[in-house]
């Protein structure tokens, strides 16, 4: 089976083509705002404008393996959730494809897609999910045919807080990276707050203290703090998580999950816990094509397909909305 993925929920635009043997050929295009964060209005008319060059490059790499568009049994989208207008653009490409190749639609959950290609990649089988993204902080298991969220944030994505951050001090977009850089130049530890609502996080006020605190301390020691607490406190969910489900592996996703310190602090944790701990490739962490064609052909491959007459977007898709038969 070959699938085609289309991936814009956000400021990424990625194509890819997977197969029952492995990934094919991705391409990708990034939108970078100019100032600020992400600009719906801006993403969705890059993603219009750059989609036919992404389509065009993905089959010219097909075209080197032999492959056409007219060789591919599906083509799946993100469906939600993510920026409205940004959506509706990848939607409509995909609906177009699937009509024109006269192959079925599939919708997929952004989410899930996250947390299919980390087992894909890793090999992980039951894990806890802890999916940390720009917009999305989630602890989650599969449990009767649903991914269940037994912890996330109440205000916004932990990616979301570390950019809001790093534009109040001056930095562009994407700054979690930025701020990780200068996190391991840091000497000293600045006490901020630390917001856990039973299983469930809060990252303002750790964001509003860390600004007022560029006042008085070094950045690079604000940075070190800032990360310390936020991951800390998605550490301690998690953990807590485990030990009620009784998971034996955790499963690290999102472009959040790039951040090393984050990633370490996971598996000091697993190790301690004696389970396994599991991140996928970089590459497969942030936003991509092929992580959406492969949810698809798991989809795909039980029967599932989106009739074009509900294929509309879904901005607000939660990960516990999709029941779970793959």
């Amino acid at each position: 089976m070959l699938v085609l993925g289309i991936e814009g929920t956000a400021w990424n635009l990625s194509a890819a083509v997977v197969s029952d043997e492995g990934e094919v050929a991705e391409v990708s295009h990034t939108y970078v705002p100019k100032e600020g964060g992400i600009h719906p209005r801006e993403a969705a008319q890059h993603h219009s404008e750059h989609m036919p060059r992404i389509l065009e490059q993905l089959c010219e790499c097909m075209a080197q393996k032999g492959l056409s568009l007219r060789d591919v049994d599906g083509v799946a989208f993100s469906q939600g959730p993510g920026l409205g207008p940004a959506l509706r653009t990848v939607a409509t490409a995909a609906r177009t494809l699937s009509m024109m190749l006269e192959v079925p639609l599939v919708g997929v959950n952004h989410c899930l897609a996250h947390i299919e290609i980390g087992k894909w990649d890793t090999g992980a089988h039951d894990p806890m999910v802890v999916y940390a993204s720009g917009a999305n902080t989630q602890i989650l298991a599969l449990s009767k045919g649903r991914y269940r969220v037994f912890g996330e944030t109440i205000d916004i994505g932990l990616g979301n807080a570390l950019d809001k951050f790093a534009r109040a001090i001056g930095m562009s977009h994407p700054g979690g990276p930025k701020i990780e850089q200068l996190a391991r130049k840091a000497n000293s530890y600045v006490p901020l707050p630390y917001t856990v609502k039973g299983m469930d996080l809060a990252f303002s006020g750790l964001i509003t203290a860390a600004k007022n605190a560029t006042r008085e301390h070094p950045i690079e020691d604000v940075c070190f703090s800032l990360q310390e607490h936020a991951f800390a406190m998605l550490v301690e969910v998690s953990e807590r998580a485990i030990a009620h489900t009784g998971k034996e592996e955790v499963l690290l996703v999102g472009g959040v999950g790039a951040n090393e310190r984050l990633s370490e602090m996971m598996r000091i944790m697993c190790t301690e816990r004696g389970i396994a701990y599991h991140r996928p490739k970089k590459r497969y962490l942030g936003d991509n094509g092929t992580m959406i064609a492969i949810l698809g052909m798991r989809m795909l491959k039980h029967g599932i397909t989106t009739p074009i007459e509900r294929s509309e977007v879904i901005a607000g898709y939660r990960p516990d909305m999709v029941e779970v038969v793959w």
